[in-house]
């Protein structure tokens, strides 16, 4: 299902059509090429200082991982993210040989983000998370100290939208996609003049 964002003027092809969808098909595998793919593209993100903050738990439908990490979302999460390909954990590192690492959570947002747009320009749809327990993924995998566990990620194939089976849940999907618009995002020469 599509959902293109409606924008005043063109933009990239990727990020007009990145959403959020929560019904994913359950029988899609998601490829060794494809799921390289999405970390490479995570891992040349830009980063303060070439600091290179993201790191990524990783677990595919059918191994071991998958359900670990299953098991850290909340149940609203979990009610849907169970048929998504891949689940995987956004953990920034927040210190290095210089010590602490200048926004580090800047840099895995922006892996993230990276990761997430070669999910739709490979023809795959993403949803991150902030419904899950880092506690339990800091536990659970053995984080260190200095790895904090931020965002999860759930990427696979588009379903139908009647798999969510919850009518709330259906009606969220099939809603168009809402922003603000540009006149209150981008300002000018005062906070709240806009800029365009």
């Amino acid at each position: 299902m599509r959902k293109p964002a409606e924008t005043s003027v063109p933009v990239a092809p990727a990020i007009a059509e990145r959403w959020s969808p929560r019904a994913y098909d359950e029988t899609a595998v998601i490829t060794d090429a494809q799921l390289t793919a999405l970390l490479e593209a995570a891992r040349w993100a830009p980063s303060f200082g070439n600091t290179q903050p993201a790191r990524y738990l990783v677990g595919r439908r059918g191994d071991p991982v998958f359900p670990r990490i299953l098991a850290t979302l909340n149940s609203g999460n979990q009610a849907w993210a169970f048929r998504a390909s891949a689940l995987l954990i956004g953990v920034m590192v927040t210190t290095n040989e210089k010590g602490e690492v200048p926004y580090a959570d800047y840099g895995l947002g922006l892996a993230t983000e990276n990761l997430v747009l070669q999910a739709v320009e490979l023809g795959l749809i993403a949803h991150q998370m902030a419904g899950f327990s880092p506690e339990q993924v800091h536990e659970e995998f053995g984080l260190p100290e200095d790895a904090v566990a931020r965002v999860a990620i759930a990427v696979g194939s588009p379903g139908d939208p009647s798999v969510l089976d919850d009518p709330r849940r259906i009606e969220r999907e099939l809603a168009p996609r809402r922003r603000l618009p540009l006149a209150e995002f981008a300002f000018g020469d005062q906070w709240g003049s806009p800029a365009l």
